[in-house]
């Protein structure tokens, strides 16, 4: 097999990872003990990952939405838990969350 992929100009290389990290918007999905191929295909490089998948928040979108939170607070004289609400209904837009409970 090794050798049709060669004539192929395919070349695998197995990467000693420990953890690998895929940075999203809203959170990170970690794969720890991971197992990772790096794949050669005519000059264009691909990484096949397996392991055990976990996922957490991102810790800067907790901090931004307290933030808002915080904000609409302010500016409209509500409660947390209204201000909370308006900011989910408005799918995390600050300005439409103001004025829906202005």
């Amino acid at each position: 097999m090794q050798a049709v992929m060669k004539q192929m100009g395919i070349s695998q290389n197995e990467i000693d990872a420990k953890r690998v990290i895929i940075e999203k918007d809203d959170k990170n999905i970690i794969i720890n003990n991971p197992s990772v191929t790096k794949i050669n295909m005519q000059g264009q490089e691909t990484f096949q990952i397996s392991g055990e998948i976990s996922e957490e928040e991102n810790e800067e979108t907790e901090n931004s939405a307290d933030e808002d939170i915080k904000t609409i607070m302010e500016k409209v004289n509500c409660l947390e838990q209204e201000a909370k609400l308006a900011l989910e209904k408005a799918g995390g837009d600050l300005t439409e969350a103001i004025l829906s409970l202005s």
